[in-house]
């Protein structure tokens, strides 16, 4: 099987640190896992050919355009790009229009769960959810001025807010205000990213933020480990930092327990995929955030102390088989330093 890997930033040439640290290193484990098939795996002319037994193919052009022109020419394909702008999205549907079988979720499951609203929204009624609502921005023709409304009426109750763009990646753009004008300029700083034309508002909770990382055949879920992610909170903006893998906690049976439901329920979910919660100690409930219907950062670390090839599994999972036996031997902590992320093992 003649399999094209590609990651958006090392495409494009792309310097967005909001994801090429984890980009990179996400693209160098999986071309590492997948050497003994015949893989190839995209780069710009900006880009630095990795040491991997991989073919690199020189992209000249718009990575969509290239797509359509060229995607014919492999038999499957792992793409690794991020949600915001529905990147992701447009870019599996290039590869499902040309006929080419996509190694991870369809195009509509990346559109359902790439706007955090319409993930709420299919999920409330069934799952622990964090609220979440959709407030348009100042200067939209649509709803205009109800974001100081929304916000005064939420402050009675004396509640942090988060505001985040519907469609961001990793923390990218995610706020944690106190006040009216704080609400007011998160959204502005959030309008000049995103082509939406609004933000998302959720109550902050105060708890652990974790994963879980699982492989899905489609159907049936199965997880691989509950990660813990390093996020820090700066003059009222988030930051994910890295994390550890795997974590130890009081909820984490039920934590996976609910993230393999909830990929179950979603349609067109296949491959390695994530889900983003946090643990709220005091209650004793979980909350989800978000999913990720694509591979995360946790796969870097995770694929080096598992019982069996993650990058071969994610192959297997899509054509429907899963593994029966999950052990993983040690624990890696992983860390953003610059353009790089740093791997440790812990024991």
């Amino acid at each position: 099987m003649k399999i094209l890997v590609f990651e958006f930033a090392t495409a494009t040439g792309s310097d967005d640190p909001s994801f090429i640290a984890e980009g990179h290193a996400m693209l160098y484990g999986l071309l590492e896992d997948l050497k003994d098939f015949k893989t190839y795996h995209l780069i710009s002319n900006d880009s630095q050919i990795m040491n991997t037994q991989s073919i690199p193919v020189t992209v000249n052009e718009d990575l969509g355009e290239w797509l359509r022109k060229n995607i014919q020419n492999y038999d499957a394909c792992l793409p690794i790009a991020p949600e915001e702008n529905n990147i992701l999205h447009d870019l599996t549907s290039i590869i499902e229009e040309q006929g080419v079988k996509v190694l991870g979720s369809s195009s509509n499951a990346v559109k359902l769960t790439t706007n955090k609203f319409e993930t709420y929204n299919a999920l409330e009624d069934k799952f622990p959810i964090i609220k979440t609502e959709k407030i348009y921005f100042k200067n939209s023709d649509q709803k205009s001025g109800e974001h100081g409304a929304y916000y005064e009426s939420h402050m009675k109750n004396g509640l942090s807010t988060v505001v985040k763009p519907a469609d961001g990646v990793s923390c990218s753009g995610v706020m944690v205000v106190n006040s009216l004008n704080e609400f007011i300029t998160a959204q502005d700083h959030i309008h000049r990213f995103t082509q939406l034309p609004y933000c998302i508002v959720q109550d902050y909770i105060n708890g652990v933020s974790v994963s879980v990382s699982l492989l899905c055949n489609g159907d049936k879920a199965v997880p691989l480990s509950l990660n813990y992610q390093d996020i820090s909170l700066n003059s009222g903006e988030i930051e994910y930092c890295g994390g550890n893998v795997p974590f130890e906690h009081k909820l984490s049976e039920i934590a996976m327990e609910i993230a393999k439901n909830v990929i179950e329920s979603i349609g067109g979910i296949k491959g390695y995929v994530g889900v983003d919660m946090i643990l709220d100690e005091d209650s004793n409930r979980v909350h989800i955030v978000e999913i990720n219907s694509r591979i995360t950062t946790a796969y870097v670390a995770l694929r080096k102390i598992i019982n069996f090839n993650l990058g071969e599994a994610i192959l297997k999972s899509v054509q429907g088989e899963l593994p029966d036996e999950i052990t993983l031997n040690g624990s890696i902590n992983f860390y953003k330093e610059g353009k790089t992320l740093r791997i440790s093992v812990l024991k």
